[in-house]
């Protein structure tokens, strides 16, 4: 009977074997201490870190020929008038309660620390009086160099121009000593949240307006549905500091607010708080739109620059993201750094540090293949 032939795994098992009965050859390498140590490590490891053919990551090409190894950082981008050491942004999260103030805090001294910004959580309470300015008042840990934006949502911006307050959002930005306002347009959170405020006109209509009267740059994002073609064609036609998708697969505040609702509500509601539309899909519209109306006349496209933010999981997934758009764009998360900013400063320290280094590995070996033009 002919001989079986050995499978690598089994292969691997006896090598193993052999190493651990052999003696040590203190002299195999006297010129590198760790020879010795990470030789048996790659025996004993070599079994774990078998990969499946069917789970390759398609997204990139690895190109190992074309570059040195990388420094501790990506390339710095500038990013509404600003230098950010990283294409990556850090998405608003909260504000006005009692554990806010120590994570906007250390969040915006990673921002210092780091050469990153962030967005402020709603600072909606700010327009009535500064009882919560401390939780939002970040800019002497961030420093002057940071970018730094408020927040407030479509429904307190509506109201204010009603009353004719515009006067109110210029004040609270500068209050803040922000770079700009962040408007979150979230019309689904707020008709599902048990306090929720409603809408009186579209939203655009009110964004439109506030351009009108700003004299500091405005961002409009959504909180975790993201936008339809008809939304986003509307957007990038204003002339916008930048557009943030908040798109469906992060965070979903919808979502949240039908959780606090009570039972029959959260059974009405629960199917339509997991609609709407995905990072990589809202890539694809851009892009379209992108063509179309610059094609059509260069004034049409007006809005130059995208936050892909919701379901980014890490820097290979923003690396992918915004190295298929073809206009400008960072990546942003929310939630990845919550975590580690209530754990501690160092555990936030490590988390930013290693997706740094990540993003300059990328960087330097990966190619985006363009998969969403």
């Amino acid at each position: 009977m002919a001989e079986q032939p050995t499978s690598s795994a089994a292969l691997s098992r006896e090598h193993a074997a052999q190493a651990a009965d052999r003696p040590a050859d203190h002299g195999a390498d006297p010129g590198d201490p760790t020879a010795e140590r990470r030789k048996a490590d790659h025996i004993h490891m070599a079994l774990q870190s078998q990969v499946d053919r069917a789970v390759a990551d398609g997204r990139f090409d690895y190109e190992p020929m074309l570059a040195a190894s990388p420094g501790d950082r990506p390339k710095p981008v500038e990013w509404m008038g600003k230098q950010l050491s990283a294409p990556w942004w850090i998405s608003s999260m909260t504000g006005g309660t009692a554990g806010a103030v120590q994570i906007n805090r250390r969040l915006a001294r990673a921002c210092g620390q780091f050469g990153l910004g962030m967005g402020l959580g709603s600072c909606r309470a700010l327009l009535h009086d500064d009882a919560h300015l401390p939780d939002f008042d970040v800019r002497g840990e961030m420093g002057p160099e940071g970018l730094l934006l408020a927040n407030l949502g479509i429904a307190q911006v509506e109201r204010s121009l009603a009353e004719n307050r515009g006067d109110a959002i210029a004040a609270l930005v500068a209050k803040l000593r922000a770079d700009g306002l962040i408007v979150h347009v979230n019309p689904l959170q707020e008709w599902m949240q048990p306090e929720g405020d409603r809408i009186e006109k579209p939203p655009l209509e009110t964004v439109q307006a506030l351009l009108e009267q700003a004299d500091f740059p405005i961002v409009v994002k959504e909180v975790g549905q993201g936008f339809g073609p008809a939304s986003l064609e509307a957007l990038l036609q204003l002339p916008l500091a930048a557009l943030d998708f908040a798109a469906h697969g992060g965070t979903n505040f919808s979502r949240v607010e039908a959780l606090r609702s009570n039972e029959m509500a959260q059974s009405a509601y629960e199917r339509i708080a997991h609609l709407g539309h995905t990072a990589p899909e809202m890539v694809q519209t851009v892009n379209r739109l992108t063509d179309r109306l610059s094609g059509e006349s260069p004034s049409r496209l007006r809005c130059p620059r995208i936050i892909v933010s919701g379901g980014v999981r890490d820097f290979l997934d923003g690396y992918w993201l915004i190295g298929n758009l073809k206009l400008p764009a960072i990546y942003a998360q929310g939630s990845a750094f919550l975590a580690p900013a209530r754990a501690s400063y160092a555990a936030l320290e490590g988390f930013i540090e290693g997706q740094l280094r990540g993003m300059a590995l990328a960087e330097a070996y990966l190619r985006v293949r363009k998969t969403l033009h």
